[in-house]
């Protein structure tokens, strides 16, 4: 019989957190039914042709394979998962969702292609995600949010109610969003970063780094003052 092949494309530490979510969730299938196995663009060095007892497979040797298959991508990076992301639809390769276990969707969640809820992840009501979010372990999103494409969330972050994140934002471990209001969302621009532990009280524009608590712009100059009041967003 044909296998149906699941990939994990990343060799990483996030990509070996990920790869027991997939076998948990394919343990209802018939054993050997399937297989799965990481998936990596780098050459694969000798004695590292498996890794936590799982086949690590190129990418061009991942694509040769004739059973169904299909792919997820456990990279931090979006902007890397992005290109990878391109290249794995331009092969004809399809994507899957994960979902662990014990995730929480409440109600009227919409979650797109290749994201990733780990352990604890709450996402509660009236939310729209977008393709390729990674929540790590112990993260919420509240409420009327809106979040956009291959944006990542690091461990313990709290997105609070009607907040919109654009595309390749990456928040840190344990930042925390504040709520916005409705018809005035809190919105992080797309390509910002906010920095582990960072307390967000307002709009981040695109492409900026906060930190802190309050967050305020991580800049040459507000490194070298210091935080202070004009340094706050």
């Amino acid at each position: 019989m044909e296998k149906d092949i699941y990939g994990v494309f990343g060799t990483g530490g996030f990509a070996r957190e990920v790869m027991p979510l997939v076998q948990a969730s394919l343990s209802t299938l018939s054993p050997g039914s399937y297989e799965v196995m990481f998936v990596t663009d780098y050459k694969i060095e000798e004695g590292l042709e498996r890794i936590n007892e799982v086949k690590v497979m190129s990418f061009d040797n991942f694509c040769m394979i004739k059973s169904k298959k299909k792919i997820t991508i456990a990279l931090a990076d979006s902007l890397i998962r992005r290109e990878i992301a391109k290249k794995i639809a331009q092969a004809g390769i399809d994507f899957f969702i994960i979902r662990a276990s014990n995730s929480i969707e409440l109600a009227h969640v919409e979650v797109g292609q290749g994201t990733i809820l780990c352990p604890f992840v709450t996402l509660t009501t009236n939310i729209k995600i977008g393709v390729f979010f990674h929540a790590n372990i112990y993260s919420y999103v509240g409420h009327d949010c809106i979040i956009g494409d291959f944006v990542t969330f690091a461990p313990s972050v709290k997105c609070n109610g009607n907040v919109i994140i654009e595309d390749d934002v990456y928040v840190g471990t344990g930042a925390i969003i504040k709520e916005g209001r409705k018809g005035r969302p809190t919105i992080i621009g797309k390509g910002a970063k906010i920095s582990a532990g960072s307390f967000v009280t307002k709009s981040v524009p695109s492409g900026l780094t906060v930190m802190g608590s309050p967050a305020f712009p991580l800049t040459r100059e507000s490194v070298r003052r210091g935080r202070n009041g004009q340094n706050k967003i």
